[in-house]
């Protein structure tokens, strides 16, 4: 599984972190999420966690990508 974070959208709530740790990133600088802009791996048996982060995020800035 594959999501993308949009850099335009997110705005740092960090909600998608608090649910899925091991899978989102936030950026000691400004908490945005650190792979702002990027298409990322989600781990193996993080899927559930990542699905909730991203149902988490007021903004909608992470999407699965279908491959």
């Amino acid at each position: 599984m594959k999501v993308h974070i949009d850099a335009e959208l997110c705005t740092g709530h960090g909600r998608c972190a608090k649910y899925a740790p091991n899978v989102f990133r936030l950026s000691d600088e400004d908490g945005y999420n650190a792979d702002r802009g990027a298409t990322i791996e989600v781990p193996a048996g993080e899927e559930k966690n990542a699905a909730m982060g991203i149902k988490s995020c007021p903004e909608r800035a992470i999407t699965v990508v279908e491959e």
